[in-house]
């Protein structure tokens, strides 16, 4: 194995457990350090900030070691270990400050730990050497120059297909008025999204969070956007009635995406809303974060409910939820893209600035867009997409088109 120069930090008082994922980075070619608790690790901090840690300790600790690492102006993820599968223990982690989790032992699942450690990586590299490259680019010869200008015209190129397949802005459907905003962090983007009416009296909206960047990641947006124009066509047809149910529409997502054998899993949340019984049916394929639902005059609010991801798993289920519409609403549906230009340090703080700026005046994509000031943002960190649904039924103009 090819010595490499990232440096891991593990910090877990399980002496087996940290010598045997210390083992197994090793031979990945990572330089990795052990200690049982932060209090042992403080010299190592001192000398040189680790690139990744990996940490089993409770949230505030969590919270402490990512409070410290920001005071150093280290751009360090933190990575949970944890015995427990609970969604709440995982949740109140994230909201800590860690990056990502994962479940011990943690190397026991190999490839989800090769993708969370190369998720991270890129995101350090991202952050550290950006304006690096940046001047690095000014500088180089004539060859590498042609080499990232054709690159560029290729994704412009899968760029302009990406904006093909999105859907009309301010569509009107049953009632409905559905608008979008996609901004992607480079060329082509991993986050997807589209809404249509499958019925005269449903229409379904989601969206989706590709893993990963690039040309293969966008190689699946297209995968959905052929799956969704088969699954209406059969409909049409009578030959399937999938697309009726959320479940079964991210059933077929999973089973596509495991066909293709690209490695590629998918965050997904699905609704239909149906027109006559004033509901909305929904799904969740590990999307974060979840959508807004918000009644004129009343509460807004996170929509509530948990799912695997899709494209990991040969035969997963998904539990369906519904929410009445009883009262004319707003539904704003997110990528996490949009947690990282809020000016927060932990996700719990994130979620609530969020939830205040839809409460408030910022209640549209165009209000959110200026109070988060996407358009002056010259490079994004991650993608980011929104939807947005408004409830024009009880209003002035009840008119629907396709």
């Amino acid at each position: 194995m090819t010595s490499r120069t990232e440096r891991i930090l593990i910090i877990d008082a399980n002496e087996q457990a940290r010598s045997d994922l210390s083992r197994y980075l090793e031979a990945r070619g990572f330089y990795v350090t052990g200690f049982p608790d932060v209090s042992a690790a403080r010299s190592l901090f001192e000398d040189s900030i680790p690139d990744v840690i990996f940490a089993d300790l409770p949230p505030e600790a969590i919270r402490e070691l990512s409070k410290r690492l920001d005071e150093a102006d280290s751009f360090t993820p933190i990575v949970a270990c944890t015995c427990s599968e609970s969604s709440a223990e995982i949740v109140q982690a994230l909201r800590a400050g860690a990056a990502d989790v994962v479940l011990k032992p943690c190397n026991d699942d190999k490839g989800a730990l090769d993708d969370v450690i190369g998720k991270l990586f890129d995101r350090v590299r991202v952050n550290r050497l950006n304006q690096l490259y940046r001047q690095e680019l000014e500088e180089a010869n004539r060859e590498l120059r042609t080499g990232i200008a054709e690159l560029r015209a290729d994704q412009n190129a899968g760029r302009k297909v990406q904006l093909k397949m999105l859907p009309d802005h301010e569509l009107r459907l049953s009632g409905l008025q559905v608008d979008h905003l996609i901004k992607p962090s480079l060329y082509l983007s991993g986050d997807f999204l589209d809404y249509f009416r499958i019925t005269e009296d449903k229409v379904l909206v989601y969206i989706a969070d590709v893993s990963g960047h690039g040309a293969s990641s966008a190689f699946v947006t297209v995968l959905l956007k052929n799956l969704t124009n088969r699954l209406q066509r059969n409909m049409r047809r009578q030959s399937s009635d999938d697309i009726l149910y959320p479940e079964r529409f991210l059933e077929r997502i999973n089973s596509e995406l495991l066909d293709t054998g690209l490695g590629k899993h998918v965050t997904v949340f699905v609704g239909i809303i149906s027109i006559s019984t004033r509901t909305l049916s929904y799904a969740v394929g590990a999307h974060f974060p979840m959508p807004i639902l918000s009644f004129e005059g009343g509460e807004t609010r996170f929509l509530e409910g948990s799912g695997l991801p899709v494209g990991l798993f040969e035969a997963p289920e998904w539990e369906v939820y519904e929410v009445k519409l009883d009262k004319p609403f707003r539904l704003l549906l997110f990528s996490d893209g949009i947690l990282e230009v809020i000016p927060a340090k932990s996700l719990d703080e994130k979620e609530k600035t969020l939830l205040e700026l839809v409460s408030g005046d910022s209640h549209t994509i165009a209000s959110l867009s200026d109070a988060l000031g996407l358009g002056k943002i010259s490079e994004l960190p991650d993608d980011i997409a929104i939807v947005s649904v408004t409830d024009t039924i009880d209003g002035s103009d009840n008119t629907s088109s396709t």
